[in-house]
């Protein structure tokens, strides 16, 4: 009789984080014990792990580290360092081996054909769709993305099919791999969706932004596939360093191998997804928004260029597809007033939101409820993006400026925000709590109202109490 094969422990520090607790998903499916910690998270990662069976700990402690640990997968936060973080220095004292998320992912992967989503917006979007599209030909796909899908079961799987599609995040590895984590992957082919200069704190020009970019476009084989937005910021720059096939695509610049004709805005939008002036299909969704049509031709020109789908089964595919949850979310299901929830850590991300908000809902009011989480927006250096980027809405509703990069040098305060904003607004509110925003909402909204939640923080939990108050509110009769 064989011996019993040995499960191997790993233990993840900060497990809740979005990429982390899909890692902790998809390593629990090849067979790992799996544990973490975390602590000051939110959102739907930690439900995801309870339903996956994956125990956590709420607060770091030596003791949280399993005997015989096989391995440490070590977040990239700065707290999580062995300076700060007692599971980390016990970790160490045990002599545990240490990966990042991106070269445990790179092993897991390594076997599988890599589709590699890049770019400064939209990876998660198009990512999920991408795998979407896949598990309903039946291919059996694996994928990681950084958010919670809303028809996928989990945003990290693996599966027996040969693709595995995965966000190709820009930002370091970890705190001693400066590296950029999508350059530990191997692609077969990428979808590149804009190079728009992000994460200032580790990318100080957008030079250096290009350049890590570049790298990942030198590593496609000459046999694999890059398919480009042909109007994202610095991609035609970048694709040249691409060695393989290149294919574009576009909303509508009928320069691009793909784009969109006949495009009709709606609750249900639809358009002629047309390849070189020819038309493919015709395409329904129910995703809002300009960008969420262009990610969709991305997705179409990628899998259809490779022929891994039919054009009825595509077709079908996007029809069903619901997006991911705080990309455009719609939170209120029986009420007059429509309330969605969007993801806003950059610039282009909120004003996506915005800009979506106004195409599809021409002649409503809409009230924008927005935290200045992510420390782009606390940066100096982008003090200008408050000038305009309330343009598209009626009302303001501004929590304060706190979150990632709390420690970083030179970033703007609470009072600095407001006044900037205030400089630019006369409808806006200043909320210090989620029970000033409830109040606030219940003083300014009315019938026919749109409220876009946006942020990539908690928002006082105001994700989930507006759209309640707002339901009780203007319920459908």
């Amino acid at each position: 009789m064989a011996k019993n094969k040995k499960i191997k422990k790993v233990h993840l520090i900060g497990i809740c984080g979005t990429a982390m607790s899909a890692l902790a998903i998809i390593m629990k499916e090849s067979g790992w014990q799996v544990t973490g910690t975390d602590e000051d998270f939110f959102g739907e990662t930690s439900l995801a792990l309870k339903k996956n069976g994956i125990k956590f700990f709420k607060k770091f402690s030596a003791d949280n580290i399993p005997s015989r640990t096989d391995l440490v997968v070590l977040g990239n936060f700065g707290m999580f360092t062995a300076e700060f973080n007692p599971e980390t220095r016990r970790a160490v004292e045990m002599e545990c081996k240490f990966q990042s998320l991106p070269e445990t992912l790179a092993v897991l992967a390594k076997d599988k054909e890599q589709i590699v989503v890049a770019g400064s917006f939209g990876k998660s979007s198009c990512a999920s769709l991408l795998s979407w599209c896949l598990d309903r030909t039946g291919k059996n796909p694996s994928y990681l993305f950084a958010a919670q899908p809303i028809d996928l079961k989990n945003s990290g799987h693996l599966d027996t099919g040969k693709e595995f599609v995965i966000e190709g995040d820009e930002y370091s590895s970890s705190k001693t791999d400066k590296r950029s984590k999508f350059l530990h992957y191997n692609p077969s082919s990428v979808l590149l969706t804009s190079g728009e200069h992000d994460h200032a704190n580790l990318f100080p020009t957008e030079e250096s932004y290009k350049t890590t970019y570049k790298k990942l476009m030198a590593k496609i084989p000459k046999n694999g596939l890059l398919v480009y937005c042909l109007d994202g910021k610095n991609n035609t720059e970048i694709s040249k360093h691409a060695k393989c096939k290149h294919v574009s695509y576009s909303l509508d610049n009928r320069k691009a191998d793909w784009y969109a004709k006949n495009i009709k805005y709606g609750m249900q939008s639809s358009f002629d997804l047309t390849r070189q002036g020819k038309k493919v299909m015709m395409v329904k969704t129910k995703l809002l928004g300009k960008h969420n049509i262009e990610n969709i031709i991305g997705v179409g020109a990628l899998l259809l260029e490779q022929i891994k789908i039919t054009p009825i089964v595509f077709a079908k595919a996007i029809s069903s597809f619901h997006g991911i949850k705080k990309r455009m979310e719609l939170k209120t299901k029986n009420s007059k007033v429509l309330v969605y929830e969007g993801f806003g850590p950059s610039y282009e991300k909120v004003k996506s939101v915005f800009d979506a908000m106004r195409l599809h809902f021409p002649k409503r009011r809409i009230i924008a409820v927005f935290e200045p989480h992510a420390f782009s927006w606390r940066n100096r250096k982008f003090l200008k993006w408050y000038r305009n980027i309330f343009d598209n809405v009626d009302e303001v509703i501004t929590l304060p400026a706190t979150g990632h990069g709390k420690r970083a040098k030179d970033q703007l305060t609470t009072r600095e925000v407001w006044r900037e904003i205030k400089k630019h607004r006369k409808n806006v509110y200043f909320i210090k709590s989620e029970k000033e925003g409830l109040a606030v909402v219940k003083k300014i909204i009315k019938k026919g109202d749109v409220v876009a939640l946006v942020s990539s923080g908690p928002m006082f939990g105001l994700t989930e109490s507006v759209p309640k108050l707002v339901e009780k509110m203007f319920r459908k009769r």
